[in-house]
């Protein structure tokens, strides 16, 4: 990949936007930044680039390989440990401040923050308007905490009683959580249901089935937990959580989702069904339920945040397909890794999708690469390399107003 010439955008930047006269005026520069989170597959490490020039900003250290999440407000990176039961953070180094009639951004250095959450088994990690639950598969309690809290390096974690340790998940809300209920004669098997609870301890109305519960997202207001049998779909109503069932179609074909994403811009969620097709799923409708069929198995899918009707998906034959979630179909697809097979271990080091702006981010664990591709025209866009075997990847960023506050208060009268 080619960087930008950035000396050149600078200088021609100054000139446009020097002073006017002998009157200091505030400026008032619109501003865009992305940064790629990076784990590797096998080594303790997140590498952070930036996603405009391909420059590495920084590499941090951790305790074992990570997966990543980011949270909503893009001001913070989760890197869930499994393995070293370890959950760390990382300032994301950008922030937004919404004024209305325009956007502010705020760029600084990332930094490893002190979250140093241990635990046995972490495993989902879920945020709700600021509010976080950490699960671990093996506790009978998940965790709860602020998003500020942790960027204020003083997260003091609540705790709710889960009944046993299981592999599930759990939604914050305001007073309380979703949590999954683990089956009664064999917790390692799938939770059967979701429970209402308070922070109290207590719960809230009556347990919901959800048999062979597996797979999770949030879409707009919605959070969607996937079942053997549909969807229970989790809105907010007046200080306490609501769930509906949204059953599978009669028209579908025996199976069910088990990993799920969430549409961001419009509301519709995304499963696997089956291993060569993913299922498109409006959640305004009875039966609005569409099936793609994919040309190979699926390795990864992800949503695009930007041009919120298309989804993309690597396939085992290494190509990237664009899907029209309106149309609910491939409209295109591109070449851009070798093939990984999705024979062997369900762990195996294969790619994995994110979109930085106008990038779709594609990483080549066994090439140590970063492939990126136009958004717009659907093009391959250059490579970035990483050491090691680069695999989760996060995308943090988008455009602002960067102030000149001394300029500002200089003016004052």
């Amino acid at each position: 990949m080619k960087p930008l010439p950035y000396l050149a955008w600078a200088l021609g930047l100054g000139l446009a936007l020097g002073p006017v006269g002998n009157v200091a005026l505030a400026e008032e520069d619109d501003v865009t930044a992305w940064r790629l989170f990076v784990s590797d597959h096998a080594a303790p490490v997140v590498h952070v680039i930036d996603a405009l020039n391909g420059g590495m900003l920084a590499r941090f250290s951790i305790k074992g390989p990570a997966s990543l999440y980011r949270s909503e407000s893009g001001r913070t990176v989760f890197a869930v440990q499994g393995s070293a039961g370890t959950v760390s953070a990382i300032s994301t180094g950008i922030a937004f401040h919404d004024h209305g009639d325009h956007g502010d951004i705020d760029i600084d250095d990332p930094k490893l923050l002190g979250l140093g959450m241990t635990g046995s088994k972490p495993g989902h990690f879920v945020e709700r308007q600021g509010l976080v639950a950490q699960w671990f598969d093996g506790e009978d309690r998940t965790r709860l905490f602020t998003e500020q809290d942790v960027l204020d390096d003083k997260a003091n974690p609540r705790s709710v009683d889960v009944v046993a340790p299981h592999h599930g998940v759990a939604v914050p809300y305001d007073n309380g959580a979703v949590i999954t209920i683990p089956d009664p004669q064999d917790a390692s098997k799938r939770p059967i249901g979701a429970r209402i609870i308070g922070f109290d301890g207590k719960p809230v109305g009556p347990d919901i089935p959800c048999p062979g519960l597996h797979g999770s997202a949030g879409s707009g207001s919605l959070y969607a937990l996937a079942c053997d049998t549909g969807l229970l779909l989790i809105g907010q109503g007046t200080g306490v959580p609501v769930i509906r069932h949204l059953p599978y179609a009669a028209s579908l074909p025996k199976g069910s989702s088990s990993t799920l994403i969430g549409g961001r811009g419009l509301q519709y969620f995304i499963g696997n069904y089956g291993a060569d097709r993913i299922l498109i799923v409006d959640p305004s409708e009875a039966g609005g339920f569409r099936l793609v069929q994919l040309p190979t198995r699926r390795v990864h899918f992800a949503v695009d945040p930007v041009r919120a009707k298309f989804a993309y998906v690597v396939t085992e034959d290494g190509q990237l397909h664009q899907v029209d979630v309106l149309k609910g179909e491939i409209v295109k697809s591109l070449k851009l890794t070798q093939p990984y097979s999705m024979d062997g271990h369900w762990s195996d080091p294969r790619p994995r999708v994110a979109v930085a702006g106008d990038r779709i981010v594609v990483t080549d664990p066994l090439a140590s690469t970063l492939h990126l591709v136009n958004a717009a025209d659907f093009t391959a866009a250059g490579d970035i390399k990483v050491d090691g075997r680069p695999f989760n990847v996060v995308a943090v960023g988008g455009s602002g107003k960067v102030h000149d506050h001394a300029a500002e208060n200089q003016s004052q009268p």
